[in-house]
Parts: C-alpha cells; structure tokens; sequence
C-alpha cells in the first residue's frame, strides 16, 4: 500500500480520517510535514512553530475561526481542527483558501485530550531508530499504523494492535464497520475495563496467549447498544514472550487463507513492536541523562536544554511521586511501584506536550520531573503549572497515590538547580501525608519544608533530644505515663483542657493531673512562650514516642 508522506496532515488524516476527523476545508501545506501540534489558547500570544497544527480549543463562531485563519496564515499553520458540528458558511470558505490553511472537524464524544495523544502517537511512528528511515518490505519500520492499515487490507477487517496490557499501539482505518465498543476502545486507547473483566473471566487472554493460532471470540453484550461484532485474535510473540495481540472486528468467520495471513502478519508486527520498544527505552534512557544534567546545574547544563529544545526560556519545574508507603514493601510491590512511575513520566510527557509544545519530563530515581516554559509573570506561571499537575492528577485518577509538587521559576541554567530542589521539597511535604492536597507549590507547604530541612539536619548531625522533652520521654520509658502525650495534645489544643483530654480519650481531671505532673518531671514552665515554642519544636523535628 502507498501511506502518504510520513508526519504530514495527509498521513493523518490517513489513519484518523475515519474515525476522529473531517476535513471541512483542504490547505496548501497537506503533504508537509507537521512541525508540531498547539492549543490555541486566546489570552495568551505564543508563537507556534512552522507548519503546526493548531486545535482550536473552544472555537465555534465562523467569524472568530475566519479570524484565525488569517493569523495563522501568516505563521504557516497547516491546519486548525474545530469541534463538530461546523455549519457551511462562504466568509469561513474563503478564509480557509485565502490563508492556506485546511480546516477539519473534530468527531463528537472524543476529547481534546484524546486527539492529543493519537495525534501524537501517529505522528511519532517511526521516529525512533537510525538517522535514516528504515523499512520492513515496503513499510516503515516502526510504522504500526501502516502495519495496521495492511494487515486490514488482507483480512478486510478493521484491526487494532495491543501491548499486553489492552492499550491501543496503532489501529486501521474503517473502524465505522466495527461497533460502538471499538471507537470506545480507540478514544481512550485502552480496551474499556469492563469488557477486559469479560475477556478475563471467559478465560479469553488465557487461550489467546497459549495458542499458536488465530482465536476466535464470540460477541460481547454491551449494554444498551446489544451485543459487539465477534473479534479474531492472534498473540504477537517475541521468541517464547507474547509481547501483545492483533484483533480484527469480523462479521463473519475468517479463511483459512485470511486466518493464515493474520498469523504470518504477528510475526511482522513483532519486529515492528521490538524495534519500537527498544527505540522508546533509548529515548527515555537519553531523555533522562538531558533532564538529570540540567537539573542539577552541572557542567553542560545549558547544552542539555538545548537538546530537549527549553533552552534561553525561564521554566517551572515539576516534581511528580507517589505518596509514601509502609516500611517493609516486598521486591513485587517496589517492581510495580517502578512500573506505575514510569507508565505516569510517559503520561506526564504526553500531557505536558499538550500543553505547550516546548516541555519535557522523565523518570529520575522515584521522582518524576517535568519541566514547563514560564510566562513572565512568575506567579502567574506557577498558578498555570499548578492547574496543569491539577488537571494531569484529575486524569490519571486518584487510585495511583500520585501527587506533584512545583517549584519556583528557574530563570537559567543556574536557577533551575534552585527550582528543582524547591519542587523536591514541596512534593516531599506532599508525598508525607500531612495534608490531603495533591498538588502544591513550595509557598504553600514552606512551613513543612523547613520542618523537614530541619529534621535532615539534625538527624545527620546525630542530635539527640535535650532538656525537658528528654527528661519525658525517659520518665515515659520507665513509666508509661503518656506525659510526651500529653504535652503534645496540650499544646496542639492552645491550652485548651477539654479539647485536649479530648483527643487523648481521658477525662478533663485525668487530664489536668498529667500535665501538672509533666510540669515537675520535666521542669518546663508551660507560662513562659520560649518553653512552649521549644516544645513544640522538638516535638516536631525529633522522633519522640514514635511520632514526626
């Protein structure tokens, strides 16, 4: 099969065309390629790169889109996508030739997001690899949507390619001939989870990775829109590892000969699959050295922007982690753990590449950094980075225990050293547990920051407790009677007596009781505001009784 030019709006329109996008008006620039893909956001007057393509997030009046044609005519934009419906209007027509620019019409139930990561997941096939493009028969190799589009071709049948864990690799075109389920199944590029419980309890995935074969899977009940066109699986294997699957939407049962053609195209795929996978690992392996040299300011730091494309630009520095677990994970939860960061760096680097153009991230030790092009209000470019974690944290869902912090505006090379380690403290207040925010900048947890600078110091210097604390806690040890307890409600409670026999389930007597006797074991003066500021200091930099 002829694919169009690799990166251009024709290869994806090629692959999308039928599924996500309309071409409402054709451009001039349809066969170059794409120099990138940007939000259009109206308050703020950035520069997109040549030959970008721009969605038009928000855009419905004709006028306004005309408008934008105009401008984006002269900045050699190949393309705006707009939501559907897009009513036939002659001003929009003849801005759309007079500029250049084509227009499409994005399809009604796919998000913004969504187009994002497949229009970036297109558009990146094939990219990984050696200087020159390289290619399987007359395919090129990596190119798994042209693998895709081929293998349909055989079978006539729309196909998707799956990793092994039912996420959407690439997919053929002609989905419309499939079912509700499968366009599900592309929008989110994920097969839906309910119809992986159903694959799992029919024992489907089983039979699929045990068989040499095409496996054949009757129809699913889905719901309210019936049951889903029956499907034809065939595991992709590398070697004795099934690396992932191929799954045609089939109305009727395959050939013999279509069904050995989908089994010689697993073989291809897998070549296409491994040369892919061990292209991302070097990628994220080389991104990861980029990113680790200009956070810590070393040598070579502004050499190291400039391969990731931030340098000369101030930037916002992103920390990303999961909040602490118990002591004592086992070698199965740290693996998984491992996994879960590294499936959010690359989710963190697909939404930040939505966000703005120039940004990157990647997976440094337990931590995830992202880093983001600042405007020159400083404040308000944290606010922007805090609702973009916000908004990442709100989609990949709270089950992951995932939460960000954000450091301040690093202005160079030099400043971004100061930034990182700004983020670093605000997503150790965060991954601590003190408070329920899941995302935060340094100014709003600068307390609980310098609470822990403070434990570091201490614990490396070897301190120890002193004064009246350690004469409880020694009293306590022999005792057991709850005096560090009680100074600790005590003072938390502003003196209040019954909210603090409150907390520690005595009664108010028992109470006034304790804390007249901590007052003679320990020597403290509860009147004086230096002693209690002590305390309370101690109490929260020290181990005392088990608590930070």
């Amino acid at each position: 099969m002829n694919a169009p030019a690799h990166g251009s709006l024709a290869r994806v329109l090629h692959h999308l065309g039928s599924t996500l996008l309309d071409v409402v008006h054709h451009g001039a620039r349809d066969g170059e390629d794409i120099g990138g893909i940007v939000i259009h956001d109206p308050v703020e007057d950035s520069v997109p790169p040549p030959n970008a393509l721009i969605l038009g997030v928000g855009l419905r009046e004709p006028g306004e889109i005309a408008r934008l044609l105009d401008e984006l005519g002269h900045r050699r934009a190949v393309a705006l996508v707009v939501r559907a419906p897009l009513l036939p209007d002659a001003g929009l027509a003849d801005a759309a030739k007079a500029s250049g620019v084509g227009v499409l019409s994005l399809t009604r139930g796919a998000s913004w997001v969504q187009v994002t990561a497949l229009l970036r997941a297109v558009l990146a096939e094939g990219d990984v690899g050696a200087d020159g493009p390289e290619t399987l028969g007359s395919t090129l190799f990596g190119d798994l949507f042209a693998v895709a589009n081929a293998i349909a071709a055989l079978i006539d049948a729309p196909v998707t390619i799956e990793d092994r864990h039912s996420r959407v690799l690439a997919f053929s075109g002609q989905q419309d001939k499939a079912d509700a389920s499968r366009i599900e199944t592309i929008l989110g590029r994920q097969v839906p989870e309910r119809f992986s419980r159903m694959l799992i309890d029919r024992g489907v995935f089983r039979d699929l990775y045990r068989s040499a074969g095409p496996v054949h899977i009757p129809p699913l009940q889905d719901g309210s829109d019936g049951p889903t066109v029956p499907r034809v699986a065939v595991a992709v294997r590398a070697g004795d590892e099934a690396i992932g699957s191929i799954w045609a939407a089939v109305r009727e049962p395959l050939s013999p000969q279509r069904s050995l053609a989908l089994q010689d195209a697993a073989k291809v795929v897998a070549l296409h699959m491994l040369r892919l996978r061990a292209g991302a690992d070097v990628e994220r392996r080389l991104r990861a050295d980029l990113m680790s040299t200009a956070l810590e300011g070393r040598a070579g730091a502004r050499e190291a922007l400039s391969r990731l494309g931030l340098a000369g630009r101030p930037l916002v520095v992103m920390a990303l982690g999961l909040r602490d677990a118990a002591s004592g994970a086992s070698a199965g939860e740290d693996a998984s753990a491992t996994t879960e960061r590294e499936r959010l760096a690359d989710a963190l680097a697909m939404h930040l590449g939505a966000v703005h153009p120039h940004s990157a991230a990647a997976l440094l030790g337990d931590t995830v950094y992202g880093l983001v092009p600042a405007p020159q209000d400083r404040d308000a470019a944290e606010e922007r980075a805090e609702r973009t974690a916000a908004d990442f944290l709100d989609r990949v869902g709270v089950r992951t225990g995932a939460v960000i912090g954000i450091g301040p505006v690093g202005e160079d090379a030099a400043g971004l050293a100061r930034a990182r380690s700004g983020a670093d403290l605000a997503l150790r207040a965060l991954r601590a547990g003190g408070t329920e925010r899941r995302v935060a900048r340094l100014a709003d947890v600068h307390v609980e920051a310098l609470l822990y600078e403070l434990r570091d110091i201490m614990a490396a210097r070897g301190d120890e407790l002193t004064g009246p604390l350690a004469r409880l806690a020694a009293y306590d040890e022999q005792r057991r009677a709850h005096l560090i307890e009680t100074l600790r409600a005590w003072l938390d409670a502003f003196g209040d007596i019954n909210a603090a026999a409150a907390a520690v389930h005595v009664h108010p007597n028992t109470f006034r009781y304790r804390l007249h006797r901590l007052t003679e074991v320990g020597g403290i003066d509860l009147d004086n505001p230096e002693a209690r500021f002590a305390a309370m200091l101690q109490l929260r930099v020290m181990p005392v009784d088990g608590h930070r």
